[in-house]
């Protein structure tokens, strides 16, 4: 999230206060509902193109992934995934591309549209990476679960043409609605665009800013088998998250296929 925002509803007025995706104090479809944390591995599929198949497959079910209102919270397979969000950033994501180059290792990144436009360059860098494209909306909208579904197809509509203007022919698969505050309604005007509603089963939530020590102590601790991983490269000073993926990258792939959804 670039400097990812939250809308914080104060008398009748909005006001804008810097975010991160893991901020919502509830999650849609529910409002209050909590979010549980665990990480249901499915043991047998493989990663890579069938990976994605199967993700298709699934949110196109008629009850969906196994997220909020239907969305995919893991990858249906033993592999984890990396995701991070609110980028592009002009500090953080090259950074962050550098070191899953380092490690032979992809990503799908979430991407905010005023990020896009303003970094269209970085955008291609991340396809020429070889990484996943993920609409993230245009402004970080984490009430939109509120909003019409005009108003849902235009957010996704604007971020996905900023996109493949920044990347021609490049595959938008995904879209995380910010802060996972997900609507029925939401999920199906993603699944109406081609992109599979995507959420995360393990949250560091490293927006926060917390030690990296502690980012690494909580991905370990809740990471298993089919798990996708939710960090940031954008919305701010990403350095803890960066040292934290320097322990983490290698931790992680030696224990499990890491994979781009």
């Amino acid at each position: 999230m670039r400097h990812r925002w939250r809308l914080v509803v104060a008398a009748l007025g909005l006001t804008l206060l810097p975010a991160g995706c893991g901020s919502a104090p509830a999650r849609a479809g529910g409002p209050a509902a909590a979010r549980p944390r665990s990480h249901s591995p499915s043991p047998t599929a493989s990663p890579s193109p069938s990976v994605q198949a199967e993700l298709v497959r699934s949110t196109a079910l008629p009850g969906g992934g196994d997220g909020p209102s239907g969305s995919l919270r893991t990858t249906g397979t033993s592999a984890v995934a990396l995701t991070f969000d609110d980028g592009p950033s002009p500090v953080w994501t090259p950074k962050v591309l550098a070191l899953l180059k380092r490690y032979h290792l992809h990503a799908t990144f979430c991407l905010i549209g005023e990020q896009v436009k303003e970094y269209p360059k970085l955008v291609a860098r991340i396809v020429a990476g070889g990484h996943t494209l993920c609409n993230h909306s245009w402004d970080h909208d984490e009430f939109m679960y509120q909003r019409s579904t005009t108003y849902i197809r235009s957010e996704l509509t604007r971020t996905d043409k900023a996109i493949r203007k920044a990347a021609p022919g490049a595959t938008v698969r995904y879209y995380r609605q910010p802060g996972g505050n997900w609507s029925k309604r939401i999920v199906r005007v993603s699944r109406q665009l081609g992109m599979a509603p995507l959420d995360w089963s393990v949250d560091p939530s490293d927006w926060k800013r917390p030690p990296a020590s502690s980012i690494v102590a909580n991905v370990k601790s809740n990471t298993g088998h089919g798990s996708i991983v939710l960090m940031h490269d954008g919305g701010g000073d990403r350095s803890h998250t960066y040292a934290a993926l320097r322990t983490l990258l290698p931790y992680l792939s030696r224990r499990y296929d890491l994979i781009r959804l």
